[in-house]
């Protein structure tokens, strides 16, 4: 199977999105899933959620957020380039019915992961209200996609560049004061955004759904790399989730977990670089 790039944009700085041809994967692919992809025999396998998908085309696309040596690499192919190795679709695809109303939050790279769920929402029935942000209106992504299917659209700005001056908790706080019927909220994108939407809700028992995002290697369980506690027992994101219960995720344990590479990582950066 050849997996080539066909299509390449910059979404904002350091952001990317990639279309690559992959007719199995888009066949199968649903909201929530995600693919490995490993870019040429010497490179490390990374997990990268599905943003888009053709089964016509026979594509999936992808929105890839360049911090590390990887990701780096992942960025810089161009149109016609070939990827090594793409499997998927991997995890459990989201939870889609008719529930009401539901917010969709997505921050940072997270607005692109949670474009297909509000999508999915959206086709099913459901009143959308999106909430998304980012460090500064340069940095926002996919806002005419995100606003073209959703009945409310809330932008937030670290710096006030455009729309609400602070954080996508902070529109989410006052909906929930303002006591607006709210079925249940999805939200995607930094853990301590993730952690911080889940005690914004738990005291109004809104159900809160969240993608976890931990290091993983073999995307099948068998490496146990991304586990995860959940409700107080060891789960393993990649084939338990990557969609867990808000309230029941360890939070301070995954942020820890996540920081195990960070030295190695900036070793194999600084390489890549030089």
């Amino acid at each position: 199977m050849v997996y080539r790039i066909i299509t390449k944009k910059e979404l904002a700085s350091s952001v990317k999105l990639l279309e690559i041809q992959a007719p199995l994967v888009a066949k199968k692919a649903k909201p929530g899933q995600f693919i490995v992809v490993r870019i040429d025999e010497y490179g490390e396998r990374i997990p990268i959620t599905i943003t888009d998908w053709s089964p016509v085309k026979g594509t999936v696309t992808i929105v890839i957020l360049e911090v590390g040596k990887t990701t780096k690499q992942l960025g810089s192919l161009s149109v016609g380039d070939h990827i090594l190795n793409l499997i998927g679709p991997l995890g459990n695809p989201m939870e889609v019915g008719n529930y009401g109303t539901i917010v969709c939050i997505g921050g940072g790279v997270g607005v692109a992961l949670i474009y297909p769920e509000a999508k999915a929402l959206k086709e099913a029935g459901n009143r959308v209200i999106s909430i998304i942000g980012a460090r500064n209106k340069e940095l926002l992504i996919l806002e005419n996609e995100i606003r073209n299917i959703s009945d409310e659209l809330h932008i937030t700005t670290d710096d006030g560049s455009k729309g609400h001056r602070g954080f996508v908790s902070d529109v989410l706080k006052k909906l929930l004061e303002e006591q607006r019927h709210i079925n249940r909220v999805i939200a995607i994108g930094p853990v301590i955004m993730m952690k911080v939407i889940a005690e914004l809700t738990r005291p109004y028992g809104v159900k809160t759904v969240v993608s976890l995002n931990p290091i993983m290697v073999d995307g099948t369980g068998m490496c146990g790399s991304c586990r995860v506690i959940v409700g107080g027992k060891t789960m393993f994101a990649c084939v338990d989730g990557p969609e867990f219960d808000a309230h029941e995720v360890d939070f301070d344990n995954l942020l820890g977990r996540n920081q195990r590479y960070i030295e190695k990582e900036a070793v194999s950066l600084k390489k890549y670089e030089g």
